[in-house]
């Protein structure tokens, strides 16, 4: 059993983190009363820059390369989702339409510029992702070290980290108080002098760069270039973690890791008795099953943010 586990749980964890990380951003965009349709094309851009800033770099910055082309993807994706906050809060457009805007945009541009730079539709492979690391000390600790600390990723563990950090800033500082507020009401916000396009503004362009975030992690760690199938579907699992979680950090983060687990079925399942003899096939379709499935099963209990999807005029009650 303990061997079942130390080949399950890195996995998990090594799925679970770019989900994780792009379903924060869709947390903070949705609270403060945005809708984020497009996760997806935000993680398609945080893909697309991230390996081509690898490539390009790994000469010069060495084994801090996978990590500088992170935070590039971060910028990039925060960059990329002021397209969707002008839309949607100061041209008031439907965020859904804006959402799936970016979606195809984002796959247009990646797609494009990887043909006129490279002549073909899909990237070398990086010479510096990120590996599976053994922590030291941690992994020595009885039954627990090897199952959780042999053989991980670290960003596996800063997107778990993260996750706290989103959940603290929501709901212990007077930033996250008037994000929910705008979220919830904005006209009361407004009242009380929180300006509330600036707000929104804000939880856009920080979804935007965790989505970058959760995009680039999952090339440099799970397929090593970029093609116009690097990202099928993470960034709807994201926004199915994101209602799954009950627009809650903590919640989307805990959803994270069950599509995750839901993602590595295919490729621990010659380990467990239970899945061995099941096809491939089936294994490969389960994310999708289960996240249309979670939905159907919780999306009715789950009440989003109030003002969800609203667009605020000022004055207008």
């Amino acid at each position: 059993m303990l061997d079942i586990l130390a080949s399950i749980v890195p996995t998990v964890l090594f799925f679970s983190a770019p989900l994780i990380f792009t379903a924060l951003g869709g947390v903070f965009s949705e609270r403060s009363g945005v809708i984020n349709i497009g996760l997806e094309g935000l993680m398609v851009m945080g893909a697309f820059v991230g390996i081509v800033f690898n490539l390009a770099f790994a000469d010069v910055f060495g084994g801090l390369t996978p990590w500088i082309s992170i935070i590039v993807a971060m910028v990039a994706g925060a960059l990329f989702s002021v397209i969707h906050a002008v839309a949607s809060v100061s041209f008031r457009a439907d965020q859904t339409v804006s959402g799936v805007a970016i979606n195809m945009l984002a796959l247009g541009v990646g797609v494009y510029l990887t043909k006129v730079w490279y002549g073909k539709g899909q990237t070398d492979m990086v010479a510096e992702p990120f590996n599976s690391q053994t922590i030291p000390v941690l992994s020595k600790i009885p039954i627990i070290g090897p199952i959780f600390f042999e053989g991980v990723y670290v960003t596996s563990y800063v997107a778990i980290i993260v996750a706290f950090i989103a959940w603290f800033v929501l709901y212990k500082t007077a930033f996250g108080l008037r994000l929910r507020a705008v979220g919830e009401h904005p006209m009361a916000a407004d009242t009380n002098g929180i300006n509330v396009s600036k707000m929104r503004y804000i939880a856009v362009i920080l979804s935007g760069a965790l989505g970058g975030l959760g995009g680039s992690v999952f090339a440099l760690t799970i397929v090593s270039n970029f093609s116009h199938a690097t990202i099928v579907g993470q960034g709807f699992m994201s926004l199915a973690a994101v209602i799954f979680g009950k627009w809650h950090p903590l919640g989307a983060m805990g959803a994270a890791l069950f599509f995750g687990f839901a993602q590595s079925l295919s490729i621990v399942s010659s380990g467990i008795p239970v899945l061995e003899n099941i096809p491939q096939i089936f294994l490969l379709i389960a994310p999708y099953v289960l996240t249309i499935l979670a939905l159907a099963g919780f999306i009715g209990r789950a009440d989003a943010p109030r003002a969800n999807g609203i667009p605020y005029i000022k004055g207008n009650r």
